[in-house]
């Protein structure tokens, strides 16, 4: 990447320098609530969009970061939709509006997550964690997938970017079948899950064979409103995160929101990025995984970081393997959406 982008670049930045590539664009993100990295992107972004489609469980909450984007930016054309990424059917539903939208739609990144507690399910009897941060994102994305592959042109190539970290694996064992039993750490499904973000994109880039360019990222340690969650602050406190006044803990190194956000909008728009991404597309359809990066880019600090991904996430067989298990578990636990690709 040509652009001297670091830890300190703030999205603002990278949305300006991108301005022409943003002019235009249809942008739906997931996870933009009030002090998140997610609502950061938005307001950056709808500077110069078309639309930016804003998503987020609670309707109220959503309305604020509407409000709160457009003072800021007046010109914002703003759209809320109301997703419950937790639920299968309310993810069916969300993604049947988005899809009777008469605008294309050209990225979609995605931040959405639940708050880090102790062992819980969702409706769908899924665990929380990873029901909400990739079960949810995966079936959106794909019920999703004829609209996006639809603003392709020869001159441009769709985005998904997933917001993730560095993760531990992910344990196929319970994915399907949550065990509480196993649930030693509050964050062993948080790391899952962001492990199985970057399985995805990875996936997803070499299904797509081109027609979508798939990135996922670490945005870097930011205190945002995940922090903020009464149920996850002892948590938090316990590993040394948060201090004794439930604030960030100052031995570690922590990014600000606008500098959180800088690596997704980077992710969305620097064009800089899909050359290299096609060349790894190249060798996974070939299946010359060893003699090159693997498809799906991995961004730190606005950088193509590729070399950073643990050995779990990166490995292809992994990839296509959590691609099926997770089209079983959607189809079982909700039948009316089928194979969502």
């Amino acid at each position: 990447m040509s652009l001297n982008f670091t830890f300190q670049t703030t999205a603002e930045e990278v949305a300006d320098v991108f301005a022409g590539e943003i002019r235009g664009k249809n942008v739906l993100i997931t996870g933009t609530s009030l002090d998140g990295i997610g609502f950061e992107a938005a307001r950056v972004i709808a500077k110069y969009a078309n639309l930016v489609i804003i998503t987020g469980y609670n309707a109220s909450r959503l309305q604020l970061s509407e409000e709160a984007i457009k003072r800021d930016v007046p010109t914002a054309n703003i759209r809320r939709l109301t997703l419950d990424l937790s639920s299968l059917a309310a993810v069916r539903t969300a993604a049947a509006e988005v899809n009777a939208y008469p605008e294309a739609l050209h990225v979609c990144p995605g931040y959405a997550a639940a708050a880090v507690t102790k062992f819980k399910v969702t409706v769908d009897n899924l665990e929380n964690q990873m029901a909400t941060g990739h079960i949810g994102p995966f079936l959106f994305t794909n019920l999703l997938a004829a609209k996006i592959l639809a603003s392709g042109s020869a001159d441009y190539t769709p985005r998904v970017i997933f917001v993730a970290s560095l993760g531990d694996g992910v344990d196929f064992a319970t994915f399907a079948q949550p065990d509480p039993t196993k649930y030693i750490s509050i964050f062993g499904p948080y790391n899952e899950t962001k492990s199985a973000n970057v399985l995805t994109t990875i996936e997803l880039s070499k299904r797509s064979r081109g027609k979508i360019n798939a990135y996922s990222l670490h945005p870097g340690l930011i205190y945002t409103n995940i922090n903020h969650k009464e149920e996850s602050i002892a948590e938090f406190q316990e590993i040394g995160l948060l201090d004794e006044n439930e604030g960030p803990n100052e031995s570690w190194v922590w990014k600000t929101i606008p500098q959180g956000a800088a690596t997704t909008v980077t992710a969305a728009f620097d064009p800089s990025i899909s050359g290299e991404l096609q060349e790894c597309l190249s060798a996974a359809i070939n299946h010359k995984f060893h003699t090159l990066d693997k498809p799906g880019a991995y961004l730190v600090d606005c950088q193509v970081a590729n070399d950073k991904i643990a050995p779990h996430s990166s490995d292809p067989a992994n990839a296509s393997r959590l691609w099926e298990v997770t089209e079983k578990v959607i189809t079982i636990r909700d039948p009316l959406v089928g194979h969502p690709t």
